[in-house]
């Protein structure tokens, strides 16, 4: 529960629109830079001699944004909202610093790790002001651009990222996220205005620590499972789980106990809710396998750049950013959302199907077209499973709805490249390891020729040598991809039964009473400016008062 003195904000739609700019920038901040370094990502591990163990980079990424995910959107929910996405910002900006001076690769998976609790707050922050402010039945136009956000980040990140490897050095895929990340706090600093507020529950601290600890304990079964050092017969493989299990125990005890749960089961009845968050969990399983490792085949598999290998991502964005808007406007003009699900689901798995025949031979442009269907199937399900989500709630909780929607679709993304990139590591690794013995090397030789090649390097060798590692990647990879559709079919089965449900018409802000939204809050803003309008939902004679106590209210605080 939570108190706020301030009277109601004017939810004008100029308002609307300024704070939406606001999180743009902080969206594109965290996007940009994970795209960036999928491309960068093999010059990097092969530099700082991490081949071996480079599904790290990602992970440490994902494991930190998924574990502070709900942390954020209760505390969301509790305090408010304006100064947790501040402190977003300068957390990501202040590690992709410490990540460009990185000396070794240990210290870059740390400071990756850092950028994850600054990552998480700015995707979940975004998503439950954007329900705050928009009413569920307008949602979808706003969705739309958010969705060609993560497009076109998804574009200018692998562009950057390989023309910062062809032609600078790595570091610059982090350089880049300090001028960004400074002019992102600054419009957020200016232009973000929400109310505050002030707990009257305690804070479920041991909830935090317990989810903490499930999630990091999950991660670390999964990998030490997969990684050919542990492997699941190992003693400390079955620590971890055993970890898992008991933290899982007793968070649920915890959670039916506590004043003010982080994550409150009573969600968990909810079975609309429970129905998209399923559809999230299962697609990031499969969605951000492919997406990790893709540009690593194709600089590797196919020979190609790492800026060319950004350039061929072009068609996957175009595929999400049309259909991520298309559906959004679909969504806000008929209500209806269920189908996309349904359609985006069978598009992700034919592409995934199409997928596992890659090959050093697969021509160019048929991976493209690979790739604009598998774009084209994401965006019609990551936002529409998040406005199901929050639209299935109470107002009051819609912070907590969007940030454990959320967090189960990163839980499944964190194991999906936890154990799909392991397999596809142990593989690469096993395959690599021959091809260099095969040409004359020693075993120690060999071992670190594996974990030090880089597509550099890779351009360096004899053809034959060449040849062998280029098959090598191809053999590790393509199979992956029958590993993921299984996930993606069990996402088409929860599509076919997800509700379809009314859109409420009522932005989050004004049915909890922090806010004044629609043709009331025109009339109320002409008011203040001198030029009453006269409206029946304008309040009467005392317009004019109501708008000065609601733009007070609005000061940044």
């Amino acid at each position: 529960m939570t108190t706020t003195s301030e009277a109601p904000i004017l939810l004008t739609k100029r308002r609307i629109w300024i704070i939406f700019g606001a999180l743009i920038a902080g969206m594109l901040l965290s996007s940009l830079d994970q795209t960036i370094v999928s491309t960068a990502m093999p010059t990097i591990v092969g530099q700082l001699g991490g081949v071996e163990h480079q599904v790290w980079l990602t992970t440490a990424y994902l494991l930190a944004t998924t574990i502070v995910m709900p942390v954020y959107g209760k505390f969301g929910d509790v305090l408010g909202r304006r100064n947790l996405f501040l402190i977003a910002i300068a957390l990501f900006t202040l590690a992709s610093v410490g990540c460009a001076f990185a000396g070794d690769f240990t210290q870059l998976v740390v400071w990756r790790a850092v950028q994850g609790l600054g990552g998480g707050g700015l995707m979940i922050l975004s998503q439950a002001i954007i329900a705050d402010i928009v009413p569920a039945s307008e949602r979808g136009k706003y969705l739309g651009p958010l969705g060609a956000v993560f497009g076109l980040s998804a574009v200018g990140g692998p562009l950057l990222g390989g023309y910062f490897v062809d032609h600078l050095t790595w570091q610059w895929a982090f350089y880049i996220n300090i001028p960004v990340g400074i002019a992102a706090f600054a419009i957020a600093w200016f232009t973000l205005k929400l109310p505050s507020k002030k707990a009257t529950q305690p804070i479920d601290i041991l909830g935090v620590v317990l989810l903490s600890a499930f999630t990091t304990c999950l991660i670390f079964f999964t990998d030490f499972g997969g990684d050919s050092a542990h492997g699941w017969a190992a003693a400390e493989t079955w620590l971890f789980g055993a970890g898992l299990v008991v933290s899982a125990l007793l968070f649920v005890l915890v959670e039916a106990r506590a004043a003010d749960p982080i994550i409150p089961l009573s969600l968990f009845r909810n079975p609309t809710f429970v129905n998209a968050t399923a559809i999230g969990l299962t697609l990031g399983l499969g969605m951000f396998s492919a997406i990790g490792f893709v540009p690593t085949f194709l600089q590797m598999s196919s020979g190609t750049s790492a800026a060319a290998s950004g350039l061929l991502m072009l068609p996957m964005m175009a595929g999400l950013i049309g259909t991520s808007i298309i559906s959004g406007i679909a969504i806000t003009k008929t209500g209806k959302y269920k189908m996309f699900p349904i359609l985006g689901t069978i598009l992700t798995a034919l592409a995934m199907v199409a997928m596992t025949t890659l090959a050093a031979e697969t021509p160019i442009w048929l991976i493209c077209v690979y790739l604009f269907v598998f774009g084209a199937g994401l965006g019609l399900i990551m936002q529409v499973v998040v406005l199901v989500a929050q639209n299935s709630v109470d107002p009051s909780m819609v912070g907590t709805a969007t940030s454990t929607n959320n967090y189960f679709r990163e839980v499944g993304a964190a194991l999906g490249v936890a154990v799909f990139g392991t397999i596809f590591t142990s593989r690469l690794t096993e395959n690599l390891t021959g091809v260099f013995a095969g040409a004359g090397a020693s075993a120690a030789d060999a071992a670190d020729a594996t974990a030090s090649i880089d597509p550099q390097t890779l351009n360096a060798l004899p053809d034959v040598v060449r040849d062998g590692v280029v098959a090598a990647y191809a053999d590790a990879l393509a199979p992956v991809f029958w590993y993921l559709l299984p996930f993606i079919g069990l996402a088409f089965i929860l599509s076919l039964v997800l509700k379809q449900i009314k859109l409420s018409d009522v932005a989050g802000m004004v049915a909890r009473g922090e806010a004044v939204g629609g043709a009331e809050a025109e009339a109320l803003e002409a008011a203040q400016h001198g030029h009453p309008k006269s409206h029946p939902a304008a309040g009467g004679p005392d317009a004019g008062d109501r708008a000065d106590d609601a733009l007070e209210a609005s000061e940044p605080r």
